[in-house]
């Protein structure tokens, strides 16, 4: 199984449970409170250790019962957690999770600790990049942290895989040239090439155009119910998502990309493999509430599998 460095935010997750968004001025009640540990960068990490893949963290929470308690759910995961540093003038950063009946979320994050992690942080972490298979980072750390990472993985020749969540139309183009794989959902593949969200196909390939334009390599790109678009090495296809009943989808995406970091051979020739293990994966968590709580391990999605 793959060795991976995840360098990227530890959140705590307030989830509320709601009607229906409000508008502007108006006040709601919430039906159900609930707080769990989240982040990007830590569900991503969770997932792919959940996979038995070998995981180190990098990234910084604060100097507060939540960065502790989280420090030691990392370390039950059995990941790596020599590399999060403990910020002691910042909170462990913070997600509420607005949360509707059919299952889709709105997110407001404060970064709290996250913001603070820097360049020289993940090169102090420079000695583990020397056998490590894939470099994944998300953009809720400074961008400069990811980029010192993505080039040290690239000197001992490992492959860096870049979630460009939360989306934003503009990634700082070294950080894109040092990009091997990019994993967006559609509207974040949308605001990267600058042109309209689409989940079709035809469509894809002029947004595939522009990113390559941008200096990325390949991608992935995740459709929802309208499965999965990519264009890795020369193969280019859609894989079909499992239908499930929606429960929670907080953390699907990074479902998606710390099991497809676990599994995908260096050499792509398991492309379509990893590709729908990883989609099984996040199809068991979107049927769970929660992020963390929500995700599977590799005998999960195994079972799944047989049942199928």
């Amino acid at each position: 199984m793959n060795k991976i460095i995840v360098i990227g935010s530890l959140n705590i997750d307030v989830q509320q449970k709601i009607a229906r968004l409000p508008q502007q001025g108006e006040t709601l009640g919430i039906l159900d409170q609930a707080t769990n540990f989240g982040g990007k960068g830590a569900n991503q990490a969770v997932a792919a250790a959940r996979q038995t893949a070998n995981v180190h963290f990098i990234g910084a929470v604060g100097q507060d019962e939540r960065g502790i308690a989280f420090k030691d759910l990392l370390v039950d995961e059995g990941i790596s957690t020599t590399y999060i540093n403990e910020i002691g003038h910042k909170n462990t950063g913070t997600a509420y999770i607005m949360l509707e009946p059919d299952g889709h979320n709105t997110i407001l994050v404060y970064p709290g600790a996250n913001e603070m992690l820097t360049m020289d942080d993940v090169k102090a972490a420079e000695h583990e990049f020397a056998d490590v298979d894939y470099v994944v980072a998300q953009l809720e750390v400074p961008q400069a942290a990811v980029l010192a990472g993505f080039r040290l993985a690239h000197k001992y020749g490992a492959k860096t895989i870049l979630n460009p969540a939360p989306v934003t139309d503009h990634v700082d183009a070294a950080l894109l040239a040092e990009t091997d794989l990019v994993v967006p959902n559609e509207t974040e593949a949308a605001a990267l090439a600058h042109l309209p969200a689409t989940t079709d196909a035809a469509e894809l390939v002029d947004v595939m155009q522009s990113l390559r334009d941008k200096g990325v390599g390949d991608a992935i790109i995740t459709l929802g119910e309208d499965g999965v678009y990519y264009d890795v090495a020369g193969q280019v296809g859609v894989c079909p998502i499992f239908k499930v009943q929606a429960v929670d989808t907080t953390a699907a995406g990074d479902t998606f990309i710390g099991t497809l970091a676990a599994h995908l051979a260096l050499d792509n020739q398991n492309l379509v493999e990893a590709i729908m293990l990883a989609t099984r994966a996040s199809s068991l968590a979107v049927s769970e509430a929660g992020a963390i709580s929500s995700i599977p391990t590799l005998a999960d999605v195994e079972a799944a599998n047989a049942q199928q």
